[in-house]
Protein backbone atom coordinates (compact mmCIF):
# COMPACT_ATOMS: atom_id res chain seq x y z
CA UNK A 1 0.00 0.00 0.00
CA UNK A 2 0.86 3.39 -0.70
CA UNK A 3 0.36 6.05 1.58
CA UNK A 4 -1.11 9.08 0.32
CA UNK A 5 0.95 11.67 0.91
CA UNK A 6 3.69 9.68 -1.14
CA UNK A 7 1.55 9.03 -3.99
CA UNK A 8 1.15 12.77 -3.89
CA UNK A 9 4.95 13.33 -3.66
CA UNK A 10 6.04 10.46 -6.05
CA UNK A 11 3.53 12.04 -8.87
CA UNK A 12 4.18 15.59 -8.28
CA UNK A 13 8.01 14.68 -8.46
CA UNK A 14 7.56 13.19 -11.73
CA UNK A 15 5.60 15.85 -13.53
CA UNK A 16 8.69 18.22 -12.68
CA UNK A 17 10.78 15.60 -13.77
CA UNK A 18 8.72 15.03 -17.32
CA UNK A 19 8.22 19.51 -17.49
CA UNK A 20 11.89 19.79 -17.34
CA UNK A 21 12.62 17.15 -19.81
CA UNK A 22 11.04 19.40 -22.20
CA UNK A 23 7.79 17.82 -22.66
CA UNK A 24 4.61 19.47 -22.39
CA UNK A 25 1.59 18.90 -20.50
CA UNK A 26 -1.99 19.91 -20.36
CA UNK A 27 -3.82 19.92 -17.33
CA UNK A 28 -6.07 17.17 -18.40
CA UNK A 29 -2.45 15.11 -18.90
CA UNK A 30 -1.04 16.71 -15.40
CA UNK A 31 -4.30 14.66 -13.91
CA UNK A 32 -3.93 11.28 -15.50
CA UNK A 33 -0.54 11.08 -13.87
CA UNK A 34 -0.30 7.90 -11.54
CA UNK A 35 2.19 5.36 -9.58
CA UNK A 36 2.42 1.74 -8.80
CA UNK A 37 4.17 0.30 -6.02
CA UNK A 38 3.21 -3.38 -6.50
CA UNK A 39 2.02 -4.03 -3.15
CA UNK A 40 5.53 -3.87 -1.95
CA UNK A 41 5.00 -0.59 -0.10
CA UNK A 42 8.30 0.80 -0.77
CA UNK A 43 7.82 2.64 -3.65
CA UNK A 44 10.65 4.70 -3.73
CA UNK A 45 12.66 1.46 -4.14
CA UNK A 46 10.68 -0.78 -6.24
CA UNK A 47 7.94 1.29 -8.62
CA UNK A 48 7.00 3.30 -11.46
CA UNK A 49 5.10 6.55 -12.11
CA UNK A 50 3.24 6.36 -15.38
CA UNK A 51 0.89 9.18 -17.21
CA UNK A 52 -0.96 7.12 -19.97
CA UNK A 53 -1.28 9.62 -23.21
CA UNK A 54 -3.72 7.49 -25.00
CA UNK A 55 -5.02 4.04 -25.43
CA UNK A 56 -6.96 2.58 -27.96
CA UNK A 57 -7.83 -1.25 -28.68
CA UNK A 58 -4.63 -1.85 -30.53
CA UNK A 59 -1.84 0.90 -29.50
CA UNK A 60 -0.88 2.73 -26.28
CA UNK A 61 1.58 5.56 -25.93
CA UNK A 62 3.17 6.07 -22.39
CA UNK A 63 5.51 8.29 -20.25
CA UNK A 64 7.16 6.42 -17.71
CA UNK A 65 9.11 7.91 -14.96
CA UNK A 66 11.79 6.46 -12.41
CA UNK A 67 12.95 8.37 -9.65
CA UNK A 68 16.27 8.91 -9.01
CA UNK A 69 17.81 4.86 -8.36
CA UNK A 70 13.99 3.48 -8.58
CA UNK A 71 13.51 -0.03 -9.81
CA UNK A 72 10.96 -1.41 -12.39
CA UNK A 73 10.63 -4.83 -10.97
CA UNK A 74 11.41 -7.45 -13.20
CA UNK A 75 8.30 -8.45 -15.27
CA UNK A 76 7.43 -9.83 -18.91
CA UNK A 77 4.12 -9.25 -21.24
CA UNK A 78 2.95 -12.60 -21.78
CA UNK A 79 0.73 -14.74 -24.33
CA UNK A 80 -2.77 -14.80 -23.18
CA UNK A 81 -5.31 -16.69 -25.70
CA UNK A 82 -5.08 -15.58 -28.70
CA UNK A 83 -2.92 -12.45 -27.69
CA UNK A 84 0.91 -13.00 -28.21
CA UNK A 85 1.58 -10.36 -25.64
CA UNK A 86 2.69 -6.74 -25.68
CA UNK A 87 5.04 -5.61 -27.93
CA UNK A 88 7.14 -2.09 -26.69
CA UNK A 89 9.21 -0.01 -27.47
CA UNK A 90 11.06 2.28 -25.03
CA UNK A 91 12.55 5.35 -25.93
CA UNK A 92 14.98 7.23 -23.43
CA UNK A 93 13.61 11.27 -23.04
CA UNK A 94 16.33 12.53 -20.37
CA UNK A 95 18.34 10.90 -17.23
CA UNK A 96 20.33 7.70 -17.30
CA UNK A 97 18.38 4.47 -17.49
CA UNK A 98 19.94 0.99 -17.18
CA UNK A 99 17.70 -1.69 -18.97
CA UNK A 100 17.92 -5.62 -18.12
CA UNK A 101 17.31 -8.07 -20.88
CA UNK A 102 18.42 -11.88 -21.88
CA UNK A 103 21.90 -11.73 -22.73
CA UNK A 104 24.92 -12.17 -21.11
CA UNK A 105 26.08 -10.87 -17.75
CA UNK A 106 27.34 -7.55 -18.07
CA UNK A 107 26.16 -5.33 -14.82
CA UNK A 108 28.03 -2.72 -14.65
CA UNK A 109 26.40 0.53 -13.11
CA UNK A 110 22.75 -1.10 -11.79
CA UNK A 111 22.49 -2.71 -8.73
CA UNK A 112 19.76 -5.16 -7.90
CA UNK A 113 17.89 -4.16 -5.23
CA UNK A 114 18.63 -5.45 -1.48
CA UNK A 115 17.87 -9.15 -0.82
CA UNK A 116 15.93 -9.50 -4.13
CA UNK A 117 18.38 -11.65 -5.49
CA UNK A 118 16.08 -14.61 -7.10
CA UNK A 119 14.00 -11.81 -8.34
CA UNK A 120 15.87 -10.01 -10.74
CA UNK A 121 17.28 -12.71 -12.88
CA UNK A 122 18.46 -10.63 -16.13
CA UNK A 123 21.50 -9.43 -15.84
CA UNK A 124 22.07 -8.15 -19.53
CA UNK A 125 22.38 -4.47 -19.49
CA UNK A 126 21.87 -1.68 -21.87
CA UNK A 127 22.46 1.52 -20.65
CA UNK A 128 19.98 4.18 -22.32
CA UNK A 129 20.60 7.67 -23.02
CA UNK A 130 17.71 10.44 -24.20
CA UNK A 131 17.23 9.65 -27.36
CA UNK A 132 18.04 5.77 -27.25
CA UNK A 133 15.78 3.10 -27.93
CA UNK A 134 14.94 -0.33 -27.05
CA UNK A 135 12.25 -3.14 -28.88
CA UNK A 136 10.85 -5.61 -26.42
CA UNK A 137 9.18 -8.29 -28.47
CA UNK A 138 6.28 -10.20 -26.43
CA UNK A 139 7.56 -12.42 -23.47
CA UNK A 140 10.70 -11.03 -23.24
CA UNK A 141 11.59 -10.67 -19.62
CA UNK A 142 12.99 -7.19 -18.47
CA UNK A 143 13.10 -4.44 -15.96
CA UNK A 144 15.09 -1.13 -15.31
CA UNK A 145 16.18 1.03 -13.41
CA UNK A 146 17.16 4.84 -13.33
CA UNK A 147 20.23 6.42 -12.87
CA UNK A 148 21.04 9.53 -10.10
CA UNK A 149 19.22 11.90 -11.96
CA UNK A 150 15.88 9.48 -12.74
CA UNK A 151 14.96 8.46 -15.97
CA UNK A 152 11.63 9.57 -18.25
CA UNK A 153 10.94 7.55 -21.54
CA UNK A 154 8.38 6.87 -23.63
CA UNK A 155 6.23 3.39 -23.95
CA UNK A 156 5.08 2.72 -27.31
CA UNK A 157 2.89 -0.58 -27.18
CA UNK A 158 0.38 -2.94 -28.95
CA UNK A 159 -2.90 -3.27 -26.59
CA UNK A 160 -2.10 -2.89 -22.94
CA UNK A 161 -2.07 -5.74 -20.94
CA UNK A 162 -0.48 -4.62 -17.90
CA UNK A 163 -2.95 -6.81 -15.67
CA UNK A 164 -1.47 -9.92 -17.35
CA UNK A 165 2.00 -9.08 -16.87
CA UNK A 166 3.95 -11.85 -14.94
CA UNK A 167 6.73 -11.16 -12.29
CA UNK A 168 9.59 -13.15 -10.94
CA UNK A 169 9.00 -11.44 -7.57
CA UNK A 170 6.04 -13.89 -6.30
CA UNK A 171 5.47 -11.52 -3.34
CA UNK A 172 4.26 -8.55 -5.91
CA UNK A 173 0.58 -7.52 -6.47
CA UNK A 174 -0.59 -6.04 -9.53
CA UNK A 175 -3.05 -3.64 -8.14
CA UNK A 176 -1.83 -0.70 -6.28
CA UNK A 177 -3.68 0.25 -3.42
CA UNK A 178 -3.25 3.89 -2.41
CA UNK A 179 -4.30 4.57 1.38
CA UNK A 180 -7.25 7.02 1.46
CA UNK A 181 -6.62 11.05 1.80
CA UNK A 182 -6.36 11.92 4.79
CA UNK A 183 -9.71 14.19 6.04
CA UNK A 184 -8.95 18.07 6.06
CA UNK A 185 -11.15 20.57 7.57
Amino acid sequence: MIKYDEFKEVCKKSLEMIETAGLLLTPADRGKITAADFGLSHIKEEGIQILTMFQTGRIAGKILILLPFQTEPEHWHPTVGDDAGKEEVIRAISGELYFYIPGENNMKKGFIVEGKEDCYTMRNEVIMKPGDQLELPAGTKHWFQAGAQGAVMYSFSTTVTDLNDQFTDPSIVRDTVIEKEPNTL
